[in-house]
């Protein structure tokens, strides 16, 4: 992927392209809802327009993306209501499936966990990033990290036990 130079001013739009699915991936994980994901989407690449960062090398700005959306999903989750949240939560299933059954069942099972587990589990499979990386992500160390993603694990797997068998 290059998109150098690697500012933010004249290629919003490649860097929109390149990382729409990492950005909008962890803020559905983390909000569990669409309407939620799309706002902190449109949070992460408007801070990125306006503060027009720049980076030593394209890691550098997927970092930077991906430390947004995690403080982007955390500031309007943690800025609901107690009610809203538990609404959203309970119809979070209704609000984003999948066309196979499976996948709709493991994102379920995945957006159950606690959010330390599901982060960790995202990041770990769905960005394919490393267990340092994910720590210098959270702020965290790779050992804690490395049991988020065992006890996460070990959660999913008794929560889909049955229903792949």
């Amino acid at each position: 992927m290059d998109l150098l130079p690697l500012r933010a001013d004249g290629n919003i739009s490649q860097v929109v392209e390149a990382y729409k699915s990492t950005v909008y991936g962890i803020a559905l994980t983390r909000t569990k809802n669409r309407g939620d994901a799309d706002d902190v989407f449109q949070d992460v690449f408007l801070a990125y327009y306006r503060k027009q960062p720049v980076f030593n090398e394209e890691e550098h700005r997927k970092a930077w993306l991906i430390k947004t959306t995690l403080n982007c999903s955390k500031k309007l989750v943690n800025g609901k209501p107690k009610d809203t949240v538990r609404l959203t939560e309970e119809l979070s299933d209704t609000l984003f499936e999948f066309q196979a059954d499976e996948d709709t069942s493991v994102y379920a099972s995945l957006c159950s966990l606690p959010e330390k587990y599901r982060t960790a589990l995202y990041l770990y499979y769905f960005e394919e990033l490393n267990a340092r990386e994910i720590a210098e992500l959270l702020h965290t160390r790779p050992g804690t990290v490395r049991m988020q993603l065992t006890r996460g694990r070990e959660l999913m797997r008794e929560m889909l036990k049955g229903e792949f068998a």
